[in-house]
């Protein structure tokens, strides 16, 4: 399974999201610290979800990083998130 599915299986599974974007921006940093040749180094997810009402985007930003952890052990080196509730 690619880094890519992963991701977005283990948000789909744990946040539930109403929309979920994950993108693989590996190639943007093309020399850059952490890339390797193949990609699936550094991500993009857009999430919406119930899991953050109420919660203030530091929270959010926590709650995918927690969720996501092992992504880190498979070869992730960096994730830029965008965590809404709906409606926002």
């Amino acid at each position: 399974m690619t880094l890519n599915r992963w991701i977005t299986q283990t948000l789909q599974e744990r946040l539930h999201p109403s929309q979920l974007t994950v993108t693989d921006e590996s190639e943007q940093h093309r020399g850059h610290g952490g890339w390797r040749e193949g990609g699936e180094t550094h991500f993009r997810v857009h999430i919406v979800s119930e899991a953050f009402i109420g919660k203030s985007r530091v929270e959010r930003h926590r709650l995918v990083n927690e969720v996501l952890k092992d992504a880190f052990d498979k070869g992730l080196h960096a994730l830029a998130v965008q965590a809404k509730a709906p409606g926002e």
